[in-house]
């Protein structure tokens, strides 16, 4: 199999990939399920180091008996633990949860803020968490940034991948801000379902293989090429 990365510009190449995914994704739904900020900054918290499906099977759990931080602090830390077990490190989110409740509370009169540096001051609150509640919590743009983000802007050689930063600053110094908000979804879209960080595979993933980062593309085709080698001499015993 033979490279088919096109001598194109960065810019167009931007262009096209958009326009691919664009055409495989023109829906974007929130994977996370929330009715407000509030309850999409905790499924965010809750989705560290655990997907998305398993968050959705806790949160309305946890929501019932509070979907906001008056009723989420009256809550015990040990009894929002008992029911985000599931979600793993419950632990550091079950105090998070309170303490931002409370902060949130105290400090912004019950309303989760529409601003970076008031979410990132909260317990537990990173700046990529910040990030997805400003994009789909209030539709202001940002571009969260994350594995499948940070793997897929390496192989599509437009970001050098040594970190989430670099890979963000990247992102919005390529795409059109009006697109962040749903671009950073349908690359998320894109990254689970044809370039995966296991099981690859070069002919599912168009885009890779026709706009990709050439040293990458070698990579697999060598490694290809290295599993049919193996695959024949075994026939061959």
């Amino acid at each position: 199999m033979t490279t088919l990365v096109k001598p194109i510009s960065k810019q167009e190449k931007v262009e096209a990939i958009i326009n691919i995914l664009e055409s495989l994704y023109p829906e974007v739904p929130v994977p996370l399920d929330h009715t407000d900020p509030y309850t999409l900054l905790i499924a965010v918290l809750l989705s560290a180091q655990c997907t998305d499906e398993r968050v959705n099977q806790i949160t309305p759990k946890l929501f019932a008996r509070a979907d906001n931080p008056f009723d989420m602090v009256q809550m015990s830390i040990e009894e929002i633990q008992d029911i985000i077990r599931p979600c793993g490190l419950s632990p550091m989110k079950s105090k998070g949860i309170w303490h931002l409740s409370d902060m949130i509370i105290r400090q912004h009169n019950g309303e989760v803020p529409a601003d970076f540096a008031a979410l990132e001051a909260m317990p537990a609150v990173g700046h990529k968490t910040a990030s997805v509640v400003m994009s789909q919590g209030f539709g202001i743009p940002a571009f969260p940034v994350d594995t499948h983000i940070h793997r897929l802007m390496y192989r599509w050689g437009l970001s050098n991948g040594k970190s989430v930063e670099q890979t963000e600053r990247d992102a919005k110094r390529l795409f059109p801000r009006e697109k962040w908000n749903d671009l950073h979804l349908q690359i998320i879209f894109y990254g689970r379902e044809y370039c995966p960080a296991r099981g690859f595979d070069l002919n599912k993933c168009i885009i890779t293989r026709e706009y990709g980062r050439k040293s990458f593309i070698n990579e697999v085709l060598k490694e290809q090429e290295k599993k049919a080698k193996a695959a024949l001499k075994k026939k061959r015993k």
